[in-house]
């Protein structure tokens, strides 16, 4: 009686295909990540606060920023490959650098080097616009593409020279850099309003850079401050290259 009645609910039990095989929406990695990643104390980091940043960590679909064959390491403390030899970040780099922006919900934000799209994605949930620059065209198609899919009507992606900035739209409240320069391009600091915050790592090529935040004062002159030290792919284009000469 017992194994008829157990073969009755399994015939009788709907089958739906799209239940057993939809994709995973990744909410618990997203939410584990955030709490020992970001919001933890990690290999002694410092923890991120502030809930706006945290709130939009838990929300961005990660996986659907990086290629498939690593889609599992979405959620992993570590950067990725996202193809023509550039990399996302890992997620606390992500954070930490939003938090150090302070953006706010009325703020409209330069990121230059859109790369996949997240931290665009990740700005977006946050500020009322965000602009961004990408000088690696199929990069910059998929990252659009993506963005609109996942529709994040608040971002706008050209392809271009990023130390250039974006000077239609300028000033900015805040500009963040996710490539590093040998030197800080002086367009972005035009850019940016009195008061307003860059978030840029700054070194060679290879080696360790400093992540450092500028906040431009009433003179148009900058406050720096140094935050930490970091590895970023290198900025690249012609500008930047023009005055390295």
């Amino acid at each position: 009686m017992v194994l008829r009645t157990l073969l009755f609910t399994l015939i009788a039990t709907p089958f739906s295909a799209n239940s057993v095989f939809a994709e995973p929406d990744f909410q618990g990695e997203r939410d584990r990540m955030v709490r020992i990643q970001i919001a933890g104390s990690l290999f002694g980091r410092t923890p991120i606060k502030e809930k706006s940043v945290l709130d939009a960590m838990r929300k961005v679909p990660r996986h659907e920023f990086v290629p498939t064959e690593v889609k599992s390491e979405a959620y992993d403390d570590y950067p990725l490959p996202i193809g023509d030899g550039q990399t996302i970040s890992q997620p606390y780099i992500v954070a930490f650098m939003t938090e150090a922006l302070e953006p706010s919900a009325e703020d409209t934000i330069l990121e230059v080097g859109t790369g996949s799209g997240y931290q665009a994605a990740v700005l977006a949930e946050i500020v009322k616009q965000v602009y961004s620059i990408e000088i690696v065209a199929p990069l910059g198609r998929r990252a659009r593409g993506l963005l609109e899919k996942l529709e994040y009507n608040n971002v706008e992606t050209k392809i271009g020279d990023g130390y250039l900035g974006w000077a239609t739209h300028a000033p900015f409240d805040g500009i963040i850099v996710t490539a590093a320069p040998d030197h800080i391009p002086k367009p972005l600091i035009d850019q940016l309003k009195i008061g307003g915050r860059l978030v840029i790592p700054v070194g060679p090529e290879g080696r360790t850079q400093k992540l450092l935040v500028l906040t431009k004062q009433a003179d148009g002159s900058t406050k720096t401050k140094e935050l930490m030290l970091v590895r970023f792919v290198p900025f690249t284009g012609e500008a930047h290259n023009e005055q390295k000469r």
